[in-house]
């Protein structure tokens, strides 16, 4: 059954057409992630099937009787509020069962929300929206719309609500950008592109693979237009007489196929790795520790970030990760230990709360306060052009911040921060509000960026994408290390709990007292792992080249100290980084030899 029609939808948003006669519909039991760049419209589409706000043009057309429930980006509730009284409000108009109240608080408290009675107003951006989140799955509602429902959820607030919406009868429509969530709960996905809202009946790991082909189809039709001009061209300009209805149709046809518009490339949010030189003492973590009240956060934290350390710290919500985070950076200050912080170290920290945002700025005022230029791989770049790899055009640069969306702001934001070329990275969050293109940008800067990337994130796929190392808080101050991203992390965590669990251990007891044999564990490649085998070769490869290069200008520079000195000093490093790449080469291939025996045996 039809829930929901959208036909020939028009919206603009200030200068900005959102919606060009495109149509969209919503059926009964499909569960729909909207997927798009940040500021192209999703939430405004939200608002639309909502019935929050009306097109410029065409119809959407409701089911009789539909209830639907919506979930804004930010909440508004009435701060006076109590955190309970708030999310019953929600269920006025709706029948309610006798123990309404049970269960909004059985529902609180799967959202870590364990203060009923604390008033709305005095509650982080992200506790509200997870009490709206709490209201809105109270309803037995035809439809859920749900725009960003994974912001500010732990990892497992956020696979308790994966499985809650697998298992919702009702149909859904949401925003999200946590990839392993839309594979998991969608089957179907819809892109918003430049005006045009293109369908896909499948999750978002298929949606990957359609896109691929619609763009190549796109690409290939493209192609055989511009072979047919240049053919009939050639025929225009040897002088066609429009003499006959033949000739006249053929000049006619060719007028149309010139004026139809070729399909749009994507920009891409270009990144080069920008950042500054990183000198033998990095960051030293030596016995933090930090409590509020009663609460232990971290107790005797110890650890020596390494160049090229890719950490993810994870852990419940205000189990102290930013905490952490802000010691590390010296925005806090410990209760015990201290952080011995290297000479040549310059952090970058991108907060959650998008930090000395003036939203009365224009946009390219707010870059250039950190600089009118940048040097990258590129050479030296403007803060014009470097808004333009960020998928801000010049029409958008002299606007003020404040009227761009929530995740224009964030890679805005992200821009202003890389511009200052830090050579440590904190990322608190990052994932919130990046669109998943921005996303996929910025993964990729961070594999060659030279420095280290410190982040905590909820964001599954990211931590498995960027990390090689785990810092998890497991409560009463304890922060374990685990090796790998976070899928390794969650096998790692749930082995340790089956030998740590008492029916195992009594098992543990039987064999040793009788049979000795000990079951060899499977071997396996780390995701960390995978991604270095399938490069180092090269890697290796490049650093050799690299080093012949330098032997040869060292023989020229022989009469000259000056050069001379600097190029050895590049070689010892070239030579440092060869020795590394063999020692992991080394390693790996011991390790691919090892499995493959496994598999044989």
């Amino acid at each position: 059954m039809n829930l929901i029609t959208m036909e020939h939808l028009t919206k603009s948003y200030t200068e900005r057409l959102l919606f060009d006669d495109t149509s969209f519909s919503i059926n009964e039991g499909e569960k729909i992630g909207l997927i798009g760049i940040n500021g192209t419209g999703k939430s405004t589409l939200l608002k639309l099937a909502a019935g929050l706000e009306e097109p410029d043009g065409g119809t959407v057309i409701r089911g009789r009787n539909l209830t639907v429930r919506y979930l804004p980006q930010n909440p508004d509730f009435d701060p006076e509020d109590t955190v309970l009284a708030g999310v019953l409000k929600m269920q006025e108009g709706f029948s309610l069962p006798w123990d309404i109240e049970s269960q909004a608080k059985t529902m609180l408290t799967k959202l870590g929300i364990m203060d009923f009675e604390a008033k709305l107003g005095t509650l982080s951006g992200g506790q509200r929206k997870r009490a709206a989140l709490a209201g809105v799955l109270l309803s037995t509602a035809d439809l859920f719309i749900l725009d960003e429902p994974t912001n500010h959820l732990d990892s497992e607030m956020a696979e308790w609500l994966e499985d809650y919406l697998k298992k919702y009868n009702g149909a859904l429509l949401m925003i999200t950008h946590d990839r392993y969530f839309l594979d998991s709960v969608t089957n179907r996905i819809v892109e918003l592109d430049k005006g045009k809202l293109y369908s896909y009946q499948t999750n978002y790991e298929g949606f990957l693979e359609l896109k691929a082909e619609r763009l190549s189809m796109e690409q290939a039709s493209e192609r055989k237009r511009q072979s047919i001009l240049r053919v009939e061209l050639e025929w225009m300009k040897r002088g066609a007489r429009a003499r006959s209805t033949k000739q006249k149709g053929r000049i006619q046809r060719f007028e149309e196929m010139s004026a139809r518009k070729a399909p749009e490339l994507d920009k891409e949010v270009e990144l080069s790795s920008i950042s500054s030189r990183l000198g033998r003492t990095t960051v030293e973590a030596e016995g933090l520790s930090k409590a509020y009240g009663d609460k232990i956060l971290f107790k005797d934290f110890t650890y020596i970030f390494l160049k090229n350390d890719r950490i993810g710290i994870i852990g419940p919500n205000g189990s102290g990760k930013s905490t952490l985070m802000k010691c590390i950076a010296g925005w806090i200050l410990p209760d015990a230990g201290s952080v011995t912080v290297g000479q040549t170290v310059k952090m970058g920290y991108f907060s959650q709360e998008n930090e000395a945002m003036d939203e009365s700025l224009k946009v390219i005022d707010y870059i250039k306060e950190a600089g009118e230029y940048v040097k990258t791989p590129d050479g030296s770049i403007s803060a014009s052009q470097m808004l333009e790899r960020f998928l801000f055009p010049p029409s958008v640069q002299y606007t003020v911040i404040g009227k761009l969306s929530g995740g224009e702001k964030r890679r805005l934001y992200l821009l202003r921060i890389l511009m200052e070329a830090p050579n440590v990275l904190l990322l608190d969050e990052p994932t919130n509000d990046l669109d998943i293109r921005t996303l996929t940008i910025l993964e990729d800067y961070l594999d060659g960026f030279e420095g280290i990337v410190i982040t905590v994130s909820h964001d599954r796929y990211f931590l498995d994408r960027v990390t090689r190392r785990i810092f998890a808080f497991e409560g009463n101050g304890c922060v374990r290390q685990y090796e790998g991203g976070y899928t390794d992390y969650l096998a790692a965590r749930e082995e340790r709990e089956l030998l740590n669990a008492p029916e195992i251990s009594k098992e543990k007891e039987k064999k040793s007292s009788g049979d000795t044999r000990v079951r060899e564990k499977k071997l396996k490649f780390t995701y960390a792992e995978q991604r270095d085998w399938e490069t180092i070769e090269a890697d290796i490869a490049k650093l050799e080249e690299e080093l012949e290069e330098l032997d040869r200008q060292i023989g020229e520079a022989a009469s000259s100290y000056s050069r001379l000195s600097g190029l050895m000093a590049q070689k010892a490093e070239t030579e440092r980084l060869l020795e590394e790449k063999m020692e992991r080469w080394m390693y790996l291939e011991d390790l691919a030899q090892r499995i493959e025996e496994q598999k044989k045996s």
